[in-house]
Formats: structure tokens, sequence, C-alpha cells
């Protein structure tokens, strides 16, 4: 087997995205539909990443986790159960709606997955923010009044953010990414979200996209996350019970190396390139190495990495 797996970009048209992944990223997107993301590494029913690299190109992530289970995550890991990380790229010229994620004690009660998600802003334009959490002393009442006259971003602290920042958002955090940044999202393996508000706009199709005030109201009266603080440099930005996420710092010319029968990484570059044997890495890409394998990277000319770890536990 190959050290690492790379995989093919799923894009996903969205009314808030623009053109960044194939202008900040360098990749090369078809039409003129405004693409908000891409998915990269993906173990869905409706999604699946396809290995581009190795004796197992062609084939998708699902595939070689059921066959070759003990080498992709260790000895302990259920052949059926699916990759746990989904990796995306967002590129967010709107803002999104506020939306939530239902919390893990009410996830299955309201039909959905719960969902912890880590965004490292990549690039953001100058006044850049996000919303996420509510504001100290907004009650249920208070934030059902603010659905209802369309305010309610009114009810959300709001966090200025910039390149390099990284913010975990627990399962049933209220959240909403403001226009102008471009984040690496690394999150539990879900697709559920409720959406709460969308600013009165409309989707691609010309019609007001879904509410789900419901489901959302449910989320807010079951959380009671502490929403953590912008982490910024090298070190540890995400540690969860869903994973972890650290983030390495390489001068020009130095290397780094992971060890096999460990447990699986996600390796993410975030600024410059690597190098491993012939195979270049640059900004944007996103490799899996699975449990069985040991890998050394390089950085010709420096490069910053994010490292995505204890996910692979039964």
């Amino acid at each position: 087997m190959t050290p690492f797996l790379q995989f093919k970009p799923i894009y996903q048209d969205r009314v808030w995205g623009g053109r960044m992944i194939e202008t900040f990223l360098g990749r090369k997107l078809s039409g003129s539909a405004p693409v908000g993301e891409s998915w990269e590494i993906v173990d869905r029913p409706e999604a699946q990443s396809i290995i581009i690299n190795g004796p197992w190109a062609g084939r998708s992530l699902r595939s070689v986790m059921r066959e070759f289970t003990g080498k992709m995550m260790g000895p302990t890991w259920a052949p059926e159960r699916p990759f746990p990380i989904l990796v995306k790229w967002l590129d967010c010229r709107d803002r999104l709606s506020v939306q939530v994620h239902p919390p893990a004690g009410i996830a299955a009660q309201l039909g959905g997955e719960p969902k912890t998600e880590n965004w490292y802003f990549a690039k953001s334009d100058a006044g850049a923010a996000v919303y996420a959490g509510l504001r100290t002393g907004v009650s249920r009442a208070d934030f059902e009044g603010a659905i209802s006259a369309g305010k309610v971003d009114q009810c959300l602290d709001r966090l200025p953010v910039q390149g390099g920042d990284s913010l975990l958002i627990p399962s049933g955090t209220m959240h909403a990414i403001d226009a102008g940044n471009v984040i690496l999202e690394i999150q539990q393996n879900s697709d559920t979200t409720y959406r709460v508000y969308d600013w009165g706009r409309q989707g691609l199709d010309g019609r007001p996209r879904a509410l789900h005030l419901k489901e959302s109201i449910e989320c807010l009266s079951a959380n009671t996350v502490v929403l953590p603080a912008l982490k910024r440099g090298e070190g540890w930005l995400a540690q969860c019970r869903e994973f972890t996420i650290r983030r390495q710092d390489l001068r020009a010319g130095a290397s780094i190396a992971f060890a096999g029968s460990e447990q699986a990484r996600i390796i993410s570059v975030v600024s410059g390139e690597l190098s491993s044997g012939v195979t270049r890495l640059q900004l944007g890409d996103n490799i899996l190495l699975p449990y069985a394998t040991q890998a050394t990277f390089t950085a010709p000319t420096g490069a910053i990495l994010l490292v995505t770890e204890g996910f692979s536990q039964p």
C-alpha cells in the first residue's frame, strides 16, 4: 500500500460560494456557478472520496475501509464503521445561514447526526468575522422573538477573525460564518444542519431555502456547551472527544516524520508545500495516513500543516 492516500475533491455549488477554490487554492473549476464547498475526505452513502494515487487508485474510501480495515484504522476498528472525519474547504463569499448541528444527546431523536467541527481560517478579508454562540443573557424566548423579527444575528456573539485563526465549534452551538472567509473545516462525519435564518435570500433555484425552526429550538434548549476561544499559532488548535488538531510550522528544509502502527492521521497543507519522495503536496491538499503506514515529509520552502488525530479509537 502507498504511505498515504490522496483523493479527488467533490465540489459543491452553494448560493454563498464563489471561485476562491480556483484562485486561492489553484484548482481548476468547471462552469461559472458559485462553488462553496470542496469535500476533500468523505465516507458517506451520498458522497464517496475516490483515491487518486497508489495501488488503490480508482477505489472509494469505503471499499478500502471495508477490505483493509486493520491497515487503515487499526486492529480494533469494525469493518462496516465509516471513516469518522469529513474534511472540507469552504469559500464563503457571502455569509452562511444561521444554523446549528444537533448535540449528541438529542441528535438521534431529531433524526440527525451530531457534528462538532473546527474552522481554520486560511484566508480572511479585512473585517471578516463569524457568529458563534449566544450572547450572555439571551434566553430561548429572546431567541424565538428574534427569529420572528429577522434579528437573529443580534442574539449571537460576533467574533472578528483573520488568516491563521482557528475555532472549535462544539455540536449544539448556534453559528454563522460571515462573508470573506476561506476555511478548512475538519468535522465529524455528519451532514445534519438545521437552518434558523437565511438573511431573506433565495437559493440557487430562485426559491427561499428551507428553515428548520422546531429542530433548531430543540437544539438550543439542550445546548450547554461553552465555546472555546479562537486559537492562533503553532500547537494544539482543537482537543475534543471526536478528534484533536495541532498546527505544525516547518521552516525551509525542515522535515516531519510519522510512525506507523500508532493511529490513522489526516495531514492538511494550509501554507507552503511539502514533498515526500516524488510527490509534492501544495496549499489546500489533504491526505490520509493509514494506521499501518509511516511517512516523512519535507518543506522545501517552508510550510504550515494541520495534523488531525485521535479519531481512530473504537
